[in-house]
């Protein structure tokens, strides 16, 4: 397990990220609804990447990127983490989108054929990712499927068949939407709560709700959506995940700030809240949310929580999120 020194020094690194970056986390893109996918959501750029602005990314001899485990995590190793191979793979296909270049196009289809060769398939799950490293946060042990996996993958694999035409790639994407219809406590990725179905970045046998992610496991499902007009299925679960998070929204708003998720198990601390930087990527979310929905309840609620967004509700979150870390032996 890593010592004092290691934690303290990974938390750090966040604290200078909260106070380095600045309100917009990401760039957004134009075309939000068009058939063919082009730029992501969000303009994420292999630059601000490599620098850090994210994860800490390593590359394989095939270019594929990999991250270290958890600081929580006991073994410390570079890890091939679904998640974030779909963000670097995205920030290379945004790179391919400027230059159109065939060596660029050739990194974005490793990334492709990461996605299509690593895949997991059952009958009942369809075809799904995991993640080796335990979550000892939501004492996961076990290798891990993520709705916010299924959703770089659903991303990566249509964008990979739009650019080739390869009907296999387009196959893999369909088959990844069935285990948004497993419950998480069944091997799935989706709590079903009295809001609604919230797909879970981190899946277990109770509902943990980490809120960026359930937002960006929406977004695979709309790039499916844009892609294949005639999947009523993709569109079910669309706006059943975005019914879900409507109705489970306001219990994130600490009147002050929000709250990084809604797991309430008494192992886990009482009050949660998020850092800087996922506060803020949570808004830009929730203003492309109305961009993709028309629901004007997320620009509300954005203009809400933006409003949050000063220095003595900082200071509030901090105090209260260090107490968290140290219940959570991370610091």
């Amino acid at each position: 397990m890593p010592g004092k020194f290691a934690k303290a020094a990974f938390m750090l690194r966040k604290f200078y990220k909260d106070i380095r970056f600045g309100k917009v986390i990401y760039q957004t893109a134009e075309d939000l609804h068009s058939p063919q996918l082009r730029e992501y959501y969000f303009l994420m750029d292999e630059e601000q990447l490599r620098a850090g602005y994210s994860q800490n990314f390593h590359f394989d001899e095939r270019g594929i990127p990999m991250i270290p485990t958890y600081i929580d995590v006991a073994e410390r190793k570079l890890i091939y983490y679904p998640i974030s191979i779909g963000q670097f793979g995205l920030a290379i296909f945004h790179t391919y989108l400027k230059t159109q270049s065939p060596g660029d196009r050739n990194r974005f289809l490793q990334i492709v054929d990461w996605f299509y060769a690593n895949r997991r398939s059952d009958a009942l799950r369809g075809d799904y990712w995991l993640t080796e490293v335990p979550k000892p946060e939501f004492r996961i042990e076990h290798p891990w499927p993520s709705a916010f996996s299924q959703s770089r993958g659903i991303s990566i694999l249509l964008r990979g068949c739009q650019l080739t035409g390869e009907k296999k790639y387009f196959d893999a994407a369909t088959n990844a939407l069935k285990i948004y219809e497993i419950p998480a406590k069944e091997g799935g990725v989706t709590s079903f709560t009295e809001f609604g179905p919230i797909y879970e970045e981190y899946p277990a046998p109770f509902l943990t709700g980490v809120l960026d992610g359930a937002i960006f496991s929406l977004f695979g499902l709309y790039d499916y959506v844009r892609a294949v007009k005639d999947n009523a299925f993709a569109k079910r679960l669309f706006e059943a995940g975005i019914a879900g998070l409507q109705g489970a929204l306001p219990r994130y708003d600490l009147g002050y700030w929000i709250k990084y998720n809604l797991c309430s198990e008494p192992f886990y601390p009482k009050l949660d809240p998020a850092t800087i930087l996922y506060f803020r990527l949570v808004n830009n979310q929730l203003q492309l949310l109305y961009r993709l929905t028309g629901e004007r309840f997320f620009l509300e609620y954005a203009e809400k929580w933006q409003k949050y967004d000063r220095l003595p509700n900082k200071l509030r979150m901090y105090r209260l999120k260090y107490r968290a870390l140290k219940q959570l032996n991370r610091l």
